[in-house]
């Protein structure tokens, strides 16, 4: 069932929930300038055999309120409306997947609101902690020297957005969705041409945002509440990840009191049909446990 909410002055946000009324809920929080339709539908459906799936369209993407420029905020605020999300559906507690910024939102959860969450899961982002990655052999490295962005991506994030037409920025969300997933699963174009012809008609245009590239990301560091937090946790490792390559999975689980970690074969920053499964049976396995 689709519905809105009033999230802050000025600000609606869409979501959505599908899945039995009262089995377990399951908050699915995306990455920076996605909607909730950035995550497939198959992907939903296979976690809402067991839960009461909620998505919903960040601040500035999909069909939620885009005023940033009017109504600057800084990315905090962010992981607050996560919670209002929740209270939209009259949810006290949830299990939370976040992936890319999500990640970085359901780790401000679980530091900032652990008594909303029944558990917590995260993909493809890094650690909000400066305690040091400790390698196999015991040597210590300080989250900031670990392996950056790939420079591909780099590049590719740097080029200025040009309106050349929709079928030129299908083109162009498609290379993205090629460079995002790595480069050990095959590629299926038509498969990232169709969820973004589905997210178009979602939004109601094909515009883009940056606006969560320029929020404020201050006062984001909680290495204290996540050395001590009691929310299980689970930490997707992904092999191909060129966004939060490895090491990144392991100094998050590192990070986090008590997490674990489950590695998804050919993973990369994406979400292709050949990691719904596997990615589904790690992230129903941790949930339906609590």
């Amino acid at each position: 069932m689709e519905r809105f909410i009033d999230a802050a002055p000025g600000v609606r946000l869409w979501m959505e929930d599908r899945g039995a009324a009262d089995a377990s809920p399951l908050l699915l929080i995306m990455g920076a300038q996605a909607p909730g339709l950035g995550w497939p539908d198959e992907l939903v459906d296979m976690l809402a055999s067991r839960h009461r799936v909620i998505r919903y369209d960040h601040r500035d993407t999909g069909r939620s309120t885009w005023a940033f420029d009017q109504r600057p905020y800084p990315l905090i605020e962010l992981a607050e409306d996560a919670l209002k999300v929740l209270d939209g559906f009259d949810v006290q507690r949830a299990h939370i997947v976040g992936m890319s910024l999500g990640g970085v939102l359901a780790q401000l959860l679980i530091a900032d609101h652990p008594d909303r969450l029944l558990s917590a899961t995260l993909i493809g982002t890094s650690a909000l902690s400066a305690v040091p990655y400790v390698q196999p052999d015991g040597t210590r490295t300080p989250p900031e020297e670990l392996p950056g962005i790939a420079p591909r991506l780099l590049e590719m994030w740097s080029r200025p957005v040009t309106d050349l037409g929709l079928e030129a920025e299908l083109e162009r969300r498609v290379e993205h969705w090629r460079v995002l997933g790595g480069d050990q699963l095959p590629f299926d174009a038509e498969y990232a041409r169709a969820l973004e012809r589905k997210v178009i008609e979602h939004t109601g245009h094909y515009a883009t945002s940056t606006a969560h590239a320029r929020a404020d990301a201050s006062d984001m560091d909680r290495t204290e509440q996540l050395a001590r937090t009691t929310v299980p946790t689970l930490v997707i490792s992904a092999p191909a990840e060129p966004v939060s390559p490895p090491p990144h999975p392991h100094h998050l689980a590192q990070a986090i009191h008590g997490a674990r970690i489950v590695d998804i074969p050919g993973m990369g920053h994406a979400l292709p049909r050949e990691v719904h499964t596997p990615l589904a049976t790690a992230i129903l396995d941790h949930t339906t446990k609590r």
